[in-house]
């Protein structure tokens, strides 16, 4: 049944004065001090109240505007009721599709699910809550990232007095914002919500320095962790340091993917998707050593009894032993440094960008190029060689 207005009609918003404001159905207009007028919505959808402006009077904008622009909201959170699994009769929110997007991505062989899991449980759900998923609106989400950049990063550490935690950075929140634009993807991939709800713009992340270790300080570190108590960050920072695999890929590799004959190891959940590793005849010597010490039976490199995936997770406390050993810093030589350091003497020793990124399983080349450090003495001799080959040119014949 179409509504009647009483007060907020023509003749009634003509004689506004500045300041003064009309309210009625849910619709406000408000006369400005410039002469102008905004008209603005305060309604209840699905048990959550929407405040918003939706247009100034100069613009073109009027009380049916207003009107066709609530009526849009309530088609919207209908469409998010019946587009739902097993004939829900509520929308779905956040929270209620984050367990189950998380057990399709398991049906569907999916990609850092874990990762997807925390990052939904830790930050995404506390924040949107029971936020119905066809009402996660671009406003929304760039309300989020003003909320998460002012978030500090969390940790165990004590401070000192004065001091505090750094802030989070983009690259952290991005990361966030993927896998919220992932479900919100999916959903409507399999129906769940008619179309994407939001457009996310990531945020803009530094160059920065990436931080890799000497041939000599590479050394240091295989000796302090050759001497550490824990028997298997030896291998796990070998294998780092040979051929830039991942944290993750490392601890998941089973004996079954390493082909000693073949000098590979296959990756089946690598970021960029499934790949081959190879690695050098000297790192195939010693893992075949290695295997030979691992307990009878078990399928993976780095078993871990006490796991309920059966093998080790993480070497944090391991590393940082072997780090502070070796005489670095563990503020800056982290287990991703590996993978920098591995990556970046591909790249100084002269070889070619397109066979680093087959070792290194990149995606693209670009991403590959960030390791070409500006002030490492392959420019150097780069620029020596070009110089060399201009004198060759300019001798007489």
């Amino acid at each position: 049944m179409t509504k009647t207005f009483l007060n907020l009609t023509r003749s009634q918003i003509r004689k506004l004065r500045t300041g003064e404001c009309i309210t009625e159905h849910g619709i406000s207009f408000e006369r400005l001090a410039n002469g102008d007028g905004i008209f603005s919505v305060n309604i209840m959808v699905d048990r959550r109240r929407i405040h918003r402006s939706v247009g100034r009077e100069s613009d073109g904008t009027t009380r049916s505007t207003a009107e066709e622009f609530i009526a849009k909201l309530r088609h919207d959170a209908r469409e998010g009721r019946l587009n739902l699994p097993k004939r829900r009769k509520v929308a779905l929110t956040l929270a209620a599709a984050a367990p189950l997007y998380i057990d399709r991505l398991h049906q569907e062989g999916g990609k850092n699910i874990e990762r997807k899991r925390l990052q939904l449980e830790q930050s995404l759900i506390p924040y949107f809550s029971n936020r119905p998923l066809s009402q996660i609106t671009t406003f929304e989400i760039e309300r989020y990232k003003k909320h998460r950049t002012t978030q500090p990063i969390t940790s165990r550490k004590k401070l000192k007095p004065g001091e505090t935690h750094p802030l989070l950075k983009p690259s952290t929140i991005n990361r966030e914002l993927a896998t919220l634009s992932h479900l919100l993807n999916k959903a409507a991939e399999w129906g769940w919500i008619e179309r994407p709800s939001a457009k996310i713009r990531k945020l803009k992340e530094g160059a920065g320095r990436i931080v890799y270790l000497t041939t000599g300080q590479a050394d240091a570190l295989l000796e302090a962790a050759k001497a550490d108590q824990n028997r298997q960050i030896y291998p796990f920072i070998l294998i780092g340091l040979r051929t830039g695999m991942r944290k993750s890929e490392i601890l998941s590799i089973r004996r079954e993917h390493v082909d000693l004959a073949a000098h590979t190891i296959y990756v089946p959940h690598a970021k960029a998707g499934a790949r081959v590793q190879p690695i050098s005849p000297d790192l195939a010597d010693f893992l075949s050593g290695y295997v030979e010490t691992l307990p009878p039976g078990t399928p993976w490199l780095f078993p871990s009894v006490g796991s309920r995936h059966g093998r080790t997770v993480d070497v944090r406390k391991a590393f940082v032993r072997s780090v502070i050993a070796a005489g670095l810093d563990p503020k800056q030589v982290v287990r991703h440094t590996l993978r920098h350091t591995a990556i970046t003497h591909l790249v100084q020793a002269g070889v070619d960008l397109p066979t680093v990124k087959r070792i290194s399983g990149h995606k693209t080349l670009a991403m590959v190029e960030r390791y070409a450090h500006q002030s490492g003495s392959h420019i150097a001799n780069a620029l020596e060689i070009l110089d060399a080959r201009y004198r060759t040119e300019k001798k007489p014949a």
